[in-house]
């Protein structure tokens, strides 16, 4: 039988034998297929999570029989034999001129006679703070110890073995391959360093939780000798700690209280005069002590100044971007810097309250007003300088007086030695009501308080 090529049988015949394709092509189309597949497999899998949310957070509230109101601290150190009596005339001056109130709290060593610096005090201390803390966050959120997966503790002046995070972990019964990290001599900026730990392991570990606990132990932190530089610590350092919460849970989104937008850490070391600005060494007599320059003030002031160089550029609306770079060019011939108008990036401010003057050189370097220091006054006030939880109590403060709004955000400043400044910026995410376990919750209604200023005879 002859086939007619012209016919259409046969030109059907062709086009469908044409357009099946050959075995090799199956396997090029199978190989193509199966790596894309795999690639997009890695690429959700492994690819960075934006996200992290801080579902809550618990600041320690020591209980009223630990307060040490500033006549009581005159008076103890003035019978305890340990100084002589131009060191306590000069401590009787510093804390009056502090800014420190007189609900302030000590551990329970520094209420002894003599005092009780021993490594079990101190441990007790931390342990009591931290554990506090923790238990209270576990507690509201009904979360078992065993899924936190990721733990960061901190403690600038103790490092025990084993070390305070392992001291959670027994205690609460953590589950054993919890990443779980110690930081010490970090100063009072350890909070947003273990913050920012925290973010980038929650950004390669998905479904994951992580707290983060901060403290300073004051107990092994007093000094009994006679330099004033370092007797100042004993005038501004008092007992507190909190414990955060945080998540890249998609489900944990509705019920966080903040989310991480920016966070920039700053380290000025290199220059001498901020390395040595804080330090802990032995003075000529043998005795341990942290010692803390004169030039506190301008070393934080030029922190804080080198850190918004970075956070800037993330935060501010372009006009005021604009005009600061500009005035950066003009610098190298004039010799003036513009201060972009921060307050127009965000609705609220926690600054470091290490101390007074250390709140108003914050404050004169990024142009706030009072109103946006008030919330780390009345921290100092009430609570003293708690190194790295100070951010903390400012937040609790604006919290139980109901001025974080949903939308809002807030910008934490942390100093410390080294020197450091850290920025983190959080959005809130829900609109926070009155909570009876804020550590300002039972007394809030009778701040903000008129700071009594000493007029020098």
């Amino acid at each position: 039988m002859v086939v007619d090529p012209s016919s259409p049988l046969t030109q059907l015949t062709q086009l469908i034998q044409t357009s099946i394709p050959s075995t090799h092509h199956l396997h090029l189309l199978a190989a193509a297929t199966t790596t894309l597949i795999l690639v997009a497999t890695l690429f959700f899998t492994y690819r960075p999570i934006k996200h992290v949310y801080l579902i809550d957070y618990s600041c320690y509230r020591p209980p009223d029989s630990l307060r040490a109101p500033l006549s009581t601290y005159i008076e103890h150190i003035s019978i305890s034999g340990a100084f002589d009596g131009p060191s306590i005339e000069f401590q009787k001056k510093l804390v009056e001129r502090s800014g420190i109130g007189n609900t302030t709290c000590f551990p329970d060593g520094l209420h002894q006679l003599p005092d009780d610096n021993s490594s079990k005090s101190a441990l007790l201390e931390v342990e009591t703070i931290m554990c506090t803390t923790l238990k209270d966050l576990l507690t509201k959120h009904q979360i078992d110890p065993t899924t936190i997966n990721i733990l960061i503790t901190n403690c600038g002046v103790v490092c025990s073995t084993p070390s305070i995070a392992a001291m959670i972990i027994n205690r609460f019964g953590l589950k054993s391959d919890v990443r779980s990290f110690h930081l010490a001599g970090m100063g009072c900026s350890a909070s947003l360093r273990a913050i920012s730990l925290a973010r980038d392991l929650l950004r390669v570990n998905k479904n994951s939780l992580a707290v983060v606990l901060s403290m300073e132990a004051v107990t092994s932190n007093c000094y009994h000798g006679k330099e004033k530089s370092m007797l100042v610590s004993n005038c501004l350092f008092r007992m507190g700690g909190v414990a955060t919460l945080l998540s890249n849970r998609k489900q944990d989104k509705s019920i966080a209280r903040y989310m991480l937008q920016h966070l920039v850490c700053t380290h000025t070391g290199s220059k001498d005069t901020s390395y040595s600005c804080i330090v802990q060494e032995v003075d000529n007599e043998g005795l341990v002590g942290v010692r803390i320059s004169k030039d506190i003030a301008q070393v934080a002031g030029d922190a804080v100044r080198t850190n918004i160089r970075s956070l800037g550029p993330l935060v501010l609306p372009y006009m005021q971007l604009m005009r600061y770079r500009w005035s950066v060019i003009r610098s190298k011939f004039w010799g003036t810097i513009y201060v972009p108008t921060f307050r127009m990036a965000f609705d609220h401010f926690c600054i470091h309250a290490g101390g007074k003057a250390v709140i108003d050189a914050v404050g004169h370097v990024l142009g706030l007003v009072d109103e946006d220091l008030e919330a780390s006054k009345m921290t100092l006030y009430r609570f003293g300088n708690t190194s790295v939880s100070t951010i903390w109590y400012s937040l609790c403060y604006m919290e139980a007086k109901g001025r974080v709004k949903k939308g809002d955000s807030v910008w934490q400043i942390s100093l410390g030695s080294g020197f450091k400044c850290n920025s983190a910026v959080w959005k809130c995410m829900s609109d926070l009501g009155p909570r009876v376990d804020n550590a300002w919750s039972d007394r809030i209604h009778l701040y903000p308080v008129e700071v009594p200023k000493v007029v020098d005879n």
